[in-house]
């Protein structure tokens, strides 16, 4: 195998690796209130978001060629790289695509393991920037775009992460105080059997629009790979393996499920009930798609975490954990830094060590990464025993509970 080769499959196994981690790193998105109302058990929540999130991956291939157009320069209109990045079979471009999402890793693991929903959309662009501004400087990331639209990392990742959480929790918000008023006085055993049906119904539709979204991210990302070293040359379709991989990839990772996401999302925030539950997914689905015909980029993490927090906003008597939430925005508002900085510190050491050697140092860092945080996970366990057990006043998201001795 040449060098070139060598480095490209560590980027194909590094993007199916992280849509993976994205898979069960957005489970929570549609599922978290389907599993904390009881409207699906925990298994067959996860089970049917990861059918159709494979389904969904199919659908369309839009997105996918010019996926990182949005926030770094490394493509022209076509998709095609630029001819500049193609020296040396495009190991120069390699390696800036394998540390960008070694940064993308890193960051949806340790979100995972503190269990705080964030964005696996914004964890790879900001591993993609970081190490486009490490290998190429400043000039090489997207900041505004040409501005005849919304684009680059401002109108693509920075005013919809502020945007859409606020619209989805007054759209849930809104929604939960007419659930409530329109079914005031009818018993509850009447009205949570019809909405515990509207959240499923409501959060398959977000688990379809997430597959359709998101395992795109990651065709987009080993197609741009295989045209750098020479492997494909049609920037207008993606090759079938590269299809059914990544929608497998992703599928699988939904069907494991994030349980400590789902725990933090689903009774983390507030206490949800089938008809807050309904509006809450309801709303998500509403933002998702309207944004999609609109053509305006968003996270749906971000509109699922703000669709929950508007119906505990909307309904009579709710409670809101502020502490819970203000942790969230947190962790949002670090993402694109906190996996920028990961992403450009393994392109310096790629480059530093140079060749198929440095490729390899990255890989092996982000196993050892990997294996830290999965061995630091086992010893407090969060999986589908636990996963609906009350959230204690004084829990942060992520904290164990405890589990029945027969599953520990």
């Amino acid at each position: 195998m040449t060098e070139t080769s060598v480095i490209l499959a560590l980027v194909v196994l590094t993007a199916l690796a992280f849509d993976f981690t994205n898979g069960f790193h957005d489970t929570a998105n549609a599922m978290a209130t389907s599993i904390a109302t009881k409207a699906l058990r925990p298994k067959t929540a996860v089970a049917l978001s990861g059918i159709l999130n494979l389904v969904g991956a199919f659908l369309s291939v839009e997105v996918a060629l010019t996926v990182t157009n949005a926030v770094v320069k490394i493509q022209d209109k076509s998709g095609a790289p630029k001819a500049e990045l193609l020296a040396d079979g495009g190991s120069a471009l390699l390696l800036i695509i394998l540390a960008g999402l070694v940064g993308g890793i890193v960051w949806n693991l340790l979100t995972w393991l503190v269990g705080l929903p964030s964005s696996s959309s914004h964890a790879l662009f900001g591993g993609l920037v970081g190490a486009t501004i490490a290998g190429l400087g400043f000039s090489g990331v997207n900041w505004n775009g040409d501005g005849s639209k919304l684009d680059g990392v401002v109108g693509k990742v920075l005013l919809p992460a502020v945007l859409s959480p606020v619209i989805a929790a007054v759209v849930a918000a809104v929604g939960t105080w007419i659930i409530f008023k329109i079914t005031a006085g009818v018993a509850a055993r009447f009205t949570d059997k019809g909405f515990r049906w509207g959240q499923i119904g409501s959060a398959s539709l977000v688990s379809l629009a997430h597959g359709t979204n998101d395992a795109q991210k990651t065709m987009g990302v080993i197609t741009l790979a295989l045209i750098a070293s020479g492997h494909w040359s049609d920037t207008e379709n993606i090759p079938l393996w590269v299809k059914v991989s990544a929608a497998l990839a992703i599928a699988l990772g939904t069907y494991l499920g994030g349980w400590r996401i789902i725990r933090t999302l689903g009774k983390g925030l507030t206490d949800i009930n089938p008809p807050q539950g309904t509006a809450a997914q309801s709303g998500a689905a509403a933002v998702i798609l309207a944004s999609s015909h609109l053509g305006f980029a968003l996270s749906t993490t971000h509109v699922a975490t703000g669709s929950v927090l508007g119906s505990g906003i909307g309904r009579p008597g709710a409670k809101v954990r502020w502490a819970v939430a203000g942790r969230m925005v947190a962790a949002w508002l670090i993402t694109l830094p906190a996996a920028g900085i990961v992403g450009a510190a393994m392109w310096w050491v790629g480059d530093v060590i140079g060749g198929t050697a440095g490729a390899l140092v990255v890989f092996t860092l982000l196993v050892l990464a990997s294996l830290a945080m999965y061995l630091r996970s086992r010893s407090a366990r969060v999986d589908s025993s636990n996963v609906n057990d009350e959230w204690e006043s004084s829990e942060a998201p992520g904290k164990p509970v405890s589990v029945p001795a027969e599953v520990s």
